[in-house]
């Protein structure tokens, strides 16, 4: 199989890229990034050399670039995406740039050369928040912030194509994932680097919202089952099958890291933040897929990865990151006790 998997240098992408190039003897991955802040060719480095493996530089929403690539392959992978909520309350066109119009890019270049199979990764965010049960495939969407709207866009669009140009399109919704390289903006990796400098843990509200947590092979796991076994036109939920809230998220770090409790700051709540968001799994399980990690041994990887990978991280935490983290919490009017510095 010769695979396009755009955004394939993120967090998620580059994890599916190492993992199904370790599984498929047969795979032939050609990579397109951007290369935004959080697309890092870092995290591919361990595999560069693998001779199935091919990297453009591109962006997913210009058709040059986008439409020999699909021409020359089997099937497209679509990570392609803005993902920060913070950063799509701060400015969101960049999320209607790259989670809309890219994805409506890949679509119309796979509808002109009829490929075989078109994978859209998107989030549980789509469905908004769920205060009791728990979502599954068939819910209505209802997005509550710009990244959550631009996600469900991508979606919408991926459905439009399946009943107007009969695309054979999947979808798979994914819960929060967790894992090596992730951009150090997210909850689980802003929560240890800033914990292994001393740093607070700004938890947004009172710390009771609640998520799923998913280990990031796992979720790799579960595109795979779809993009091999998925039925044509439908969706999967990849979710882990837990619910932590964000106070015992920290607790949790700082206890594997033996730090005080007392880095601890809560800040004030992100605007339309989403209390609960919850997956029912069963549609993909029933294809053979399972998670293999529990939460715990899926958070203890992570945070002992952060810890053994300074390296990979310490030099993003500067420049544009602190720029952002500053701006972020101060024009929220976080009490935060101390920003980090230069280092």
């Amino acid at each position: 199989m010769k695979l396009l998997v755009t955004g394939g240098a993120g967090f998620i992408g580059s994890n599916f890229v190492r993992w199904a190039l370790g599984r498929h003897a047969d795979l032939r991955v050609t990579v397109l990034d951007k290369l935004t802040y959080a697309g890092n060719l870092d995290n591919l480095r361990d595999i560069a050399a693998d001779p199935r493996l091919e990297f453009i530089r591109g962006d997913v929403a210009d058709p040059a670039v986008v439409d020999p690539l699909v021409a020359a392959t089997d099937a497209v992978v679509n990570f392609a995406a803005e993902t920060h909520v913070d950063r799509s309350i701060m400015d969101a066109g960049a999320f209607i740039d790259t989670d809309v119009r890219g994805t409506w890019v890949l679509l119309e270049a796979a509808r002109r050369h009829r490929i075989g199979r078109f994978l859209q990764v998107s989030t549980d965010e789509v469905y908004g928040h769920v205060a009791t049960g728990a979502s599954v495939e068939t819910d209505p969407l209802a997005p509550r912030s710009p990244y959550s709207a631009s996600k469900a866009g991508g979606d919408l669009m991926i459905g439009a194509y399946r009943a107007t140009y009969g695309l054979p399109v999947l979808i798979t919704r994914g819960s929060n994932t967790i894992g090596p390289f992730q951009y150090p903006e997210k909850v689980v990796p802003v929560f240890v680097t800033n914990a292994l400098d001393d740093q607070p843990l700004p938890v947004y509200g009172d710390g009771g919202a609640l998520r799923d947590y998913i280990y990031v092979t796992d979720h790799c796991s579960g595109i795979d089952a779809v993009l091999r076994d998925g039925q044509d036109g439908e969706i999967y939920n990849v979710g882990g099958g837990n619910q932590i809230d964000t106070l015992v998220l920290a607790r949790v770090i700082l206890d594997r890291l033996g730090k005080p409790h007392s880095l601890i700051q809560l800040v004030p709540d992100r605007p339309g933040h989403d209390r609960r968001y919850n997956l029912d799994c069963g549609k993909l399980r029933a294809l053979g897929w399972a998670p293999e990690h529990t939460f715990e041994s899926a958070l203890a990887a992570t945070v002992d990865w952060y810890v053994e990978n300074e390296w990979w991280w310490r030099k993003l935490k500067s420049g544009e990151y602190l720029d952002y983290y500053r701006r972020n919490y101060r024009e929220r009017g976080s009490p935060l006790q101390r920003l980090p510095v230069e280092r």
